[in-house]
């Protein structure tokens, strides 16, 4: 049984290795603004009566996406000779929207919501690139 245990994780090490390029402080990051997005989601819906499982699981597969798109970033990245340069920038861009909905679910529970936190949605945008007028152009095509 351990041995088993043991090829699972190495199994599943090698797929998330070969998916993102190994495991980094950004994609950790990501992984918590993603699942602190879901439970205060969670407790807004709550807070409002409005709990739904169908919602829930169509918030699940849209999470599932965001890793989906990173992942194809950073096997882009690789076809292209580079270094994670569009991985990074689509986990910038998650970072971003995430932190948007995890501050409009405080607001939706009634809880004052710091400037300074607002303020770095911005910054985090120009890491993704989406303050370029390329960027922004091509997304509304």
């Amino acid at each position: 049984m351990d041995n088993i245990f043991k090829f699972i994780s190495a199994a599943f090490g090698a797929i998330l290795g070969y998916l993102f390029g190994g495991w980094s402080a950004l994609l950790g990051i990501l992984l918590a603004f993603v699942v602190t997005d879901y439970i205060t989601g969670i407790i807004a819906a709550g807070i409002e009566g409005q709990l739904s499982s169908r919602v829930g699981l169509r918030g699940i597969s849209k999470k599932m996406m965001i890793f989906v798109i990173v992942a194809v970033g950073h096997l882009i990245d690789k076809a292209l000779g580079v270094e994670s340069v569009l991985k990074n920038a689509a986990i910038f861009f998650y970072l971003a929207n995430e932190l948007i909905s995890i501050l409009e679910n405080a607001g939706r529970i009634g809880l004052p919501v710091p400037g300074i936190l607002k303020k770095a949605i911005a910054l985090l945008k120009e890491k993704a690139g989406e303050n370029q007028n390329v960027t922004n152009q091509e997304t509304r095509h």
